[in-house]
Parts: C-alpha cells; structure tokens; sequence
C-alpha cells in the first residue's frame, strides 16, 4: 500500500501529512506495510526542506520531517501509488487534470477521510500565522487518522 500527500509547495501541509501519518503507523506497527510520501502540484520549492513553521508543529507532536525535501508530482506517482490525496479544491483540480485516465489511484482529499470534515479543504498556512500551522495540523491528524482506519477496515475485509 503506498500513499501520497499533495498539496501546492510541498512544504508545508503536504509533509506535515507525511510526516504525522508515518508516526501513526510506526505507533501500530504498521510502517513496514505502507508507504508514505509527499510532493507539490507545483515546483515552486523543489529540493527544499519543510516550512520551518510546519517542522516545528510536527516536531511538537511528536513528528521529525526536517530531512525532507519538496519534490513535484510525476506522471508515474499516478499509477505507483493506491490513494493521492490532496489538501484542497484547487490542487484536487490539478491532479485530475493532470492524471492519465488509466490512472490506479484513487485521487481526492485527505479530508474526504475525516469524520468531521468530508470533502472540507485544508487551507493552506504558508502566508498566515504560526497559528495556523496548529489547527492545519489538528485537521491533518483528523484526516490521517480517518484514512487509517479505512485501510485497516479495506485490509481487514480482504
């Protein structure tokens, strides 16, 4: 199973997913069965590490992402991956533009996942406070934690 995170830069919401969803899977032993990654619609912050704000909000909850680097999404991601999920509308449009019609993923938003928060887009925090990183966080743990639990429920009916 292999899952990746998208949103705009690459270095803010998408590698705080990667890094907070990584962490929930090692906590239930998981990390060897799934693979995570993330990357950017856009190549703005192409080989640049996280947001300094975003690894110190996932640093706090228990997540280190300071050794990633921004990456773009590739063509080939749409058929090495099972779920690329986005943090909003804007980007969700990209990918759908972008991704060939024999695609193997399943394309959409992370918030799709939440209990709370169906199809709700995570805003992107980059030009806000530190404080927004904090409840951009809150909504990504929601998201992961609902996506989580929708792969074990798919594995568990297999």
């Amino acid at each position: 199973m292999r899952v990746l995170f998208v949103c705009l830069g690459n270095i803010c919401r998408s590698p705080m997913a990667e890094g907070l969803f990584r962490q929930m899977l090692q906590s239930r032993g998981l990390d060897s069965r799934i693979e995570v990654d993330s990357c950017g619609v856009g190549d703005y912050h192409a080989g640049e590490p996280p947001d300094p704000r975003a690894m110190r909000e996932a640093h706090h909850r228990g997540a280190d992402i300071s050794e990633l680097r921004g990456r773009v999404i590739r063509l080939n991601d749409f058929e090495q991956f099972d779920y690329i999920l986005c943090m909003d509308e804007d980007n969700l449009q990209a990918l759908r533009r972008m991704a060939p019609e024999t695609r193997r993923a399943h394309v959409g938003l992370l918030m799709d996942f939440a209990d709370e928060g169906t199809g709700a887009e995570i805003g992107d925090p980059y030009f806000g406070s530190t404080d927004n990183f904090g409840r951009v966080a809150d909504q990504i743990e929601a998201g992961c934690q609902g996506l989580l639990e929708h792969i074990e429920r798919q594995e568990a009916s297999d």
